[in-house]
């Protein structure tokens, strides 16, 4: 089992989300394993990339799901996105020029951070949506 694995804890009962999680946990475990196999700096910067590229895709789809169902929190979630953003960009310029080698804490943090985001922030937006869709279709 790696130190990236899914679990139904995480599932929002959303097939979109939960597929963009999976992909997400994939890609984060596929750095992790080329971390511990002494990877080139090539390869661990073009997982890196992706797996960059692959969250702002996911949290564009979050937002607009926020948006399209008035989710009163969603003020404080993007910023939860903008901080990991930011983060993630500022480790992968500081790797890029070689002042950072993707590191076991660099992983835990990653993993920590979806663990938390997913367990609570995202689970309070999937329980908004259901109840939601649950009134409109009721209406």
């Amino acid at each position: 089992m790696g130190l990236f694995s899914w679990d139904d804890i995480y599932s929002l009962e959303h097939p979109q989300i939960d597929h963009e999680h999976q992909a997400l946990f994939a890609m984060a475990e596929e750095l992790h394993q080329a971390m511990l196999n002494g990877s080139g700096a090539a390869a661990l910067g073009g997982l890196l990339n992706n797996l960059i590229n692959y969250t702002q895709v996911h949290f564009s789809h979050e937002e607009a799901l926020m948006r399209r169902h008035g989710y009163p929190g969603m003020a404080a979630h993007v910023a939860e996105h903008r901080k990991l953003a930011e983060q993630v960009v500022d480790l992968q310029k500081k790797y890029a020029a070689g002042r950072l080698t993707i590191s076991m804490e660099t992983m835990h943090f990653l993993r920590d951070w979806l663990d938390r985001h997913i367990r609570r922030s995202d689970q309070l937006v999937a329980q908004h949506i259901r109840s939601h869709e649950g009134m409109l279709s009721r209406a």
